[in-house]
């Protein structure tokens, strides 16, 4: 074989080297977008570089595995719906209230799943990796929080508060936590008796197409 005919050989294995990795790297690029949704652009605009986001949330995706999640029983499912549809109930009378109990809701459900609660950044991270088409809400709805304990939410701003956390809430639970006519508006009581009016004025602001799981 000639000098010539080994540059060419070894030219060509080095292309074809490189086009498979390039091609292996997009691969594992779309599968992360795919997986992390909004969340893949959200982390890539935090991060200094691209390589670095995607090494983040492999290494999300790594801690997320170690983790010992546990599904919901249908009485414990029925327990928080039940729950979720008394915060909501209240809002009208006690906004602020409502809101803080909703904060307090949403993290017991994500302890009893199975995700640390300790950090929330820790806690967003974890998250992230099976629930990361709703966790924006969850942040819009936390920023909302600590806004309401400085004083500077008013109540439009606490009522998509309450929306957004009933979106991440929903997709925890596997299920919309107030259906029309459903367990939870039959049973879930309040102070003036009339939940299922309160319930409508809360149902006409809320997503229609909150993600189940």
């Amino acid at each position: 074989m000639s000098p010539t005919q080994i540059i060419v050989i070894v030219v060509a294995a080095v292309l074809v080297v490189t086009v498979a990795t390039a091609i292996w790297a997009v691969g594992r690029r779309a599968a992360l977008r795919r997986q992390f949704g909004p969340e893949y652009d959200q982390v890539v605009a935090d991060r200094e570089s691209r390589g670095d986001a995607e090494r983040e949330l492999r290494d999300r995706t790594r801690r997320h595995a170690e983790l010992t999640l546990t599904p919901l029983s249908p009485e414990s499912r029925q327990r928080y719906a039940s729950t979720w549809a008394e915060v909501q109930a209240r809002f009208v009378d006690a906004p602020h209230d409502s809101v803080g109990e909703a904060d307090e809701l949403v993290t017991r459900l994500i302890a009893e799943r199975g995700y640390p609660t300790g950090n929330y950044d820790e806690q967003l991270a974890s998250l992230s990796v099976e629930h990361a088409r709703t966790l924006s809400h969850y942040r819009d709805a936390h920023e909302i929080r600590e806004r309401d304990q400085r004083g500077e939410a008013g109540t439009e701003d606490l009522r998509q508060a309450l929306v957004h956390y009933r979106a991440l809430f929903a997709d925890l639970l596997g299920a919309d936590p107030v259906r029309p006519n459903g367990p939870a508006t039959q049973t879930a009581p309040t102070e003036s008796g009339n939940w299922g009016q309160r319930t409508q004025q809360m149902s006409e602001h809320t997503p229609q197409d909150t993600p189940s799981r």
